[in-house]
């Protein structure tokens, strides 16, 4: 067998991997100023050059952006959106309000489950702290925006505790569009003092379930929760919408 040299990895490869796998599970979010050299070279034992040329290689692959006199961030836009243009038009379409719900049912359900399952403490901290600052706006009303901004927030966090990547960013992936139903959906949902009341108990019901650790009871909370959402929202437009989806596949391949 002929010789082989044995090439060790670089030490900026490992930090590298490191930090790409911390965007992946999440630890890293969007928009997230990343530490400073001096504390990653501290957190990884290794010199600062070696977090430098990891820095550098991470911002080649446009995952984090330097900002001058600043430090160094997550890139705002990564696992943010689809490039899609598609996306655009289902968000600027309402027709397709109700397509999105759905998806967003079955990510979900899933994703509740797992958080229930794998929850660590330091998730279940943060399940506690997105609840409540959504609690206290939504007893606040701070309108539709900001409600459906905290409602996410809170949501999300329950996807994070599932530690499931491919879960997570899909949910992040659609932020935007989510954003955009949930903020449209509140609006209508609260023209009844009464379906406030119902929604924190929902709300409420999701949270515990994943803090006790009850997979079953996490996904059937969810799912009461969004079915409540869209059974309340049907109305004759949704089969209007329907049939002229019909219509419409039909006249193309006439």
């Amino acid at each position: 067998m002929p010789n082989q040299k044995i090439r060790s990895q670089k030490i900026s490869d490992i930090v590298a991997e490191q930090l790409e796998s911390m965007l992946i599970e999440g630890s890293l979010e969007p928009g997230q100023k990343i530490p400073t050299e001096r504390a990653l070279a501290e957190r990884f034992e290794v010199s600062r050059p070696s977090v430098r040329e990891a820095l550098n290689k991470l911002e080649a692959k446009g995952l984090v952006i330097r900002r001058q006199g600043g430090g160094t961030y997550v890139a705002d836009n990564i696992g943010m959106s689809m490039t899609d243009p598609l996306f655009d038009l289902l968000g600027s379409h309402p027709e397709f309000n109700y397509d999105l719900l759905e998806y967003r049912h079955a990510l979900e359900e899933i994703a509740a489950h797992y958080a229930a399952v794998r929850a660590t403490e330091s998730d279940h901290q943060i399940i506690r702290q997105r609840y409540q600052e959504w609690l206290d706006g939504h007893n606040a009303r701070l309108g539709a925006e900001k409600e459906a901004e905290l409602d996410w927030r809170f949501h999300l966090s329950i996807a994070e505790a599932s530690h499931n990547a491919v879960l997570l960013h899909s949910m992040r992936a659609l932020l935007s569009l989510f954003k955009q139903t949930i903020a449209t959906n509140l609006t209508y949902l609260y023209t009844e003092e009464s379906r406030r009341e119902e929604i924190r108990q929902q709300h409420e019901a999701m949270r515990d379930a994943v803090l006790e650790r009850n997979g079953e009871a996490a996904r059937k909370a969810v799912n009461n929760h969004l079915a409540f959402v869209e059974e309340t929202l049907q109305h004759s437009s949704r089969f209007e919408s329907n049939a002229q989806r019909s219509l419409r596949r039909m006249s193309m391949i006439r």
